[in-house]
Order: C-alpha cells, then sequence, then structure tokens
C-alpha cells in the first residue's frame, strides 16, 4: 500500500436514476452511446451493440472486435433470462510443442501458471486465440435488436475516425506496456511514439495528441455493412487471420467460421430469498454458483460480520476452479484486460455484458489489415499436459467472464465487473450486499470490498475496520489495499437495477471513465 497517497481525498460518484434506460459502463462516451440508442427507441440489445463497439475503440486495450466474452439477456415481455457465450477457442493448427515450460517458476501475468518459453502463451501472434465477440453482438440484435446494424456500428466508426483521445488516463495505461508494445511494429506505430516511447501528454489538458484508428474504422465500417460475416467467413477475417500467421501464429479463416456464439440454458442460482441467472460452463458463472451456496450455509448478520464469510466461500470456489474445471471434463456445478457494461431500457429489458482481450492489450499485437489489437487467449489455458484446463488445439477457452442477473423482492439488475480473477471476489459481494442487507447500488458500490482470487492471501480494502481486519487474519494472511484508480486493487463493476418501474445505474468510483448515462441525459 503506497504511503504517499493522499488519507483526507475523497472520491465519489453518485448513482444515476429515471424511469427510462441507462447504460453504465468503463467508457463515459460508450454510455453516451448506448444512451442516444435508447433515446432514439432502441431495445437493450441495440444498446448494447453500440456500446460494445465504442468499448473496442476507446478503451481498445480492454477489449474489441478481435476478443471475446458472454452476455446474460433479461426479456421482460417473457420473464426469462438467456446466457449467450461468445467465448475464443484455441485455433486448430495450435502445436503444443511450441509452448515449452521455461523451468522459471510461475508466470507474471493474470494466472498462476508455469511460466513458458518466452512468455508465448502471453506475448505474441502464438498467444491469439480464435475471437467471436463481433458473432456474439450479430447473434442477440438477430434474436431482438429493433434498430438498424449499421446504425449501430456507426458511433464506433466516428470515433475511430476521429481518433482515441490521449489524456493523462490512457497515457499511463500505454506506459504500462510500453516494452510489450514495442516489439510488435504495428501496435508500435499505433500506440507508441516514434515506435518505442510512452506518448506525451498536457498536464494542462490544453494540447490533444489522438491514435490514428483509421484502419480500424475502415474495418468497422466493413462489419456495419457486411455484418459479423466479414469476420467468420470473409475476406476481413480472412486479411486478420493471414497478419497472424506472417507473425508467427496460427490463426485461419476456418478457425473464425467455426467459432460461433451459442445461445445457452443459464445456470440459476437461488440464494435466500433471491434468484441469480449467470454463464453456465467455461466461464466464471459456476464459480460464482460455487460462492454463493457455500455463503448460503453462514449466518449473516451485518456486512461488518460478512467479511471473513466471504473469504471462506470465495476460497472454496477458487480452489474447485483451478483444480476441477477444465475443457475435457465434466463442469461441477460447484466449481484482466476486461470491459463490463449493464443496460436496462424503459421496458424493463436487461443487459450484462462482459468483453474481454483477456490481458491488458492481449497479446500486445495489431493486425496491420484490420487495425484490430488482437486477445491473447491462449493464456487462459494451463501450459502443463495432463491437467482439466490444459493447453490444446481447438480447445475452448476457461474464461473469468461472470456477468450476472438477479433478482430478489421488488428488485431487478444486472451486473459484472471487469478485473480478470478478481471478478468472482467483486460479483459475490455486490450479490450479497445487495440480497442479503438490503443495499441499494450506491451502498452497495460504496462498500469495501475483499478479494480472495489468489487462493492463498487476502486483499482487504484499507477502510475496513481493524476489528474486521483481525477477522479476516482467523481465514488468512490480508494484504490491506487502498481503492485507487491505477492501480486497481480490485475488480471494476458496473449494474443496473430496475425498483417499482424505476432504473438505476452505477458505475465503480475508481474507474476514471467508467459512468452511467441515462437515455434522455
Amino acid at each position: 500500500m503506497s504511503e504517499a497517497l493522499s488519507r483526507t481525498m475523497e472520491i465519489r460518484k453518485h448513482v444515476v436514476e429515471t424511469e427510462r434506460g441507462i447504460v453504465a459502463s468503463q467508457h463515459r462516451l460508450a454510455s453516451e452511446a448506448g444512451a442516444e440508442v435508447l433515446r432514439a427507441g432502441g431495445d437493450a440489445v441495440d444498446a448494447a451493440v453500440a456500446c460494445s463497439f465504442v468499448c473496442g475503440v476507446l478503451e481498445p486495450w480492454m477489449s474489441g472486435p478481435a476478443g471475446g466474452g458472454a452476455a446474460m439477456h433479461w426479456r421482460a415481455d417473457r420473464g426469462e433470462a438467456h446466457a449467450l457465450d461468445f467465448g475464443m477457442r484455441a485455433p486448430a493448427g495450435l502445436k503444443t510443442e511450441d509452448f515449452p515450460l521455461s523451468g522459471e517458476g510461475a508466470a507474471t501475468d493474470l494466472f498462476p501458471w508455469e511460466r513458458v518459453v518466452d512468455d508465448r502463451n502471453v506475448v505474441g501472434a502464438k498467444a491469439v486465440a480464435v475471437p467471436a465477440l463481433v458473432d456474439g453482438l450479430e447473434a442477440a440484435h438477430r434474436r431482438w435488436g429493433r434498430m438498424p446494424w449499421a446504425e449501430l456500428v456507426a458511433p464506433a466508426i466516428a470515433h475511430a475516425r476521429e481518433g482515441m483521445r490521449v489524456d493523462w488516463y490512457a497515457a499511463l495505461i500505454i506506459a504500462t506496456a510500453t516494452r510489450d508494445l514495442a516489439r510488435d511494429p504495428d501496435a508500435a506505430a499505433m500506440f507508441l511514439t516514434d515506435g518505442q516511447w510512452p506518448r506525451p501528454f498536457s498536464w494542462t489538458g490544453i494540447a490533444e495528441d489522438r491514435i490514428d484508428q483509421s484502419r480500424m474504422a475502415d474495418s468497422l465500417d466493413i462489419l456495419a455493412r457486411d455484418g459479423a460475416a466479414a469476420m467468420h467467413g470473409g475476406d476481413l477475417g480472412a486479411a486478420m487471420a493471414q497478419d497472424i500467421r506472417d507473425k508467427g501464429g496460427y490463426l485461419t479463416l476456418d478457425d473464425l467460421a467455426g467459432n460461433r456464439a451459442r445461445f445457452k440454458a443459464p445456470l440459476s442460482v437461488a440464494y435466500r430469498d433471491a434468484l441469480f441467472h449467470v454463464m453456465p460452463g467455461l466461464t466464471a458463472g459456476p464459480t460464482f454458483a460455487c460462492a454463493m451456496r457455500e455463503l448460503a450455509g453462514e449466518q449473516l448478520s451485518s456486512p461488518e460480520l460478512a467479511y471473513p464469510a466471504y473469504a471462506r466461500a470465495l476460497f472454496a470456489a477458487y480452489r474447485d476452479r483451478l483444480e476441477r474445471m477444465g475443457h475435457d471434463g465434466e463442469i461441477p456445478e460447484c466449481a484482466g484486460s476486461t470491459t463490463h457494461f449493464s443496460v436496462v431500457d424503459r421496458d424493463g429489458n436487461m443487459v450484462a455484458h462482459t468483453q474481454t482481450l483477456l490481458s491488458l492489450f492481449g497479446s500486445r499485437v495489431v493486425s496491420p489489415s484490420t487495425g484490430f489489437l488482437m486477445n491473447n487467449g491462449i493464456m487462459w489455458f494451463d501450459p502443463v499436459e495432463g491437467r482439466p484446463n490444459s493447453l490444446g488445439p481447438g480447445k475452448t477457452c476457461l474464461m473469468n467472464v461472470c456477468p450476472v442477473l438477479g433478482e430478489t423482492t421488488g428488485r431487478r439488475f444486472a451486473f459484472g465487473a471487469s478485473g480478470g480473477r478478481k471478478i468472482v471476489s467483486a460479483v459475490t459481494q455486490l450479490a450479497s450486499f445487495m440480497t442479503d442487507f438490503g443495499m441499494d447500488l450506491g451502498a452497495a458500490f460504496r462498500q469495501p470490498r475483499i478479494d480472495a482470487s489468489s487462493g492463498e492471501q487476502i486483499v482487504a480494502d484499507a477502510a475496513l475496520p481493524a476489528e474486521v481486519v483481525r477477522a479476516l487474519e482467523a481465514v488468512a494472511p490480508v494484504k490491506a489495499a487502498r481503492r485507487s484508480m491505477l492501480p486497481y486493487p480490485f475488480a471494476c463493476p458496473s449494474a443496473v437495477m430496475d425498483e417499482g418501474g424505476r432504473h438505476f445505474g452505477m458505475t465503480e468510483t475508481m474507474s476514471a471513465w467508467g459512468d452511467a448515462v441515462a437515455e434522455g441525459e
């Protein structure tokens, strides 16, 4: 914990409230794009498409068309939850022998896997998995969308034509990955100064620097006209795949054609007087379900006394996830770089949508033909052979994403978070705050949280009282961390809620760009 940070400064956000629709995302302009769609009469799904594409332009290191993810959809007219999986997959031509262990211990990125020689499963073209985000957006739009697809992609095209503005926050993010970005000429040309230096920015906010995203704008224009087919069987996908093979990766057009979005029956989790709907299969949904089942056996008399119970439930859930979940085995019921947004429209339809490149800047590789920053989904696999989630050709990636739909007496909400392995800790506690203790969105987001994703120690918000910390120390070693804009010691959630016909939206307090925007705002 930094001793230099101010102890008297307070950062707050207010809850957005309206009778109409709301979009809550990690980028204000993406939320505005989605809210404008709602104002024009669009469905929550239409707003999600617009928000998703703008996120990929203005938060390119978190997500984009060359990524994947999952979404939970609530259809108010039928009272039904739908799970939509657009996760990534290992290319069919992947060679496991290309990923020898280095013998240098654990990797340094998001997972405790053994380190691979040259970090090939983390950085570079060999780390690129098969994306499916665009197909996921189109699958939902095809089923429920009201507005023309091209109109929904248009805001992202406009932002890409203008180029993402590099403010202090963007400059700091880019600076953290400068060394790896410099290894790929196309990533270096897009994000760095003279191909090797962090981008400068004006402390006064007067000077303006923008990233050249004109090639990305051209590719988005193709997607606006031709839809997901351009990526999953068309010339755009073929060019992107060829770029990755030219850089030493495995991606092919056949891989893209074969990895399509899939609607699935949601995993429904009863918890006390509440019901949650999450993603099944190779996501963090089963891990959330496990944590909530563990938590149901605990007595939670107050938020302050609940933290040790949260830690025990999360440790059990993460242990089950890391030991048992994988592509080849049965998925047990108890089992980075990402962005999450949540949408509610005036009719009460909801979307909880999480999309990702996995690591910050994904593989740190840009496809020059498309202008897309590529994912590093291969890092989701354990590089050690013979384990449930071991690396292999054609295997489905085990994602950390956990979009959630929840309902309790008089309330319905959609939420999720970014933050890799930290996501489940965040959404589990938010679920408990809102159902066990009746907190509204503002109170739930302000409440201090813990993270137990390491499986060995608890990272606790430094704002927690000393007696709470002592109780946590009886469960596992505790490390205190202050919530800050950078770095993020905890996950970054976004949520919307429907209560008595009034709609509410909120984003993580410490998210510098994140905001909830009402459709009339």
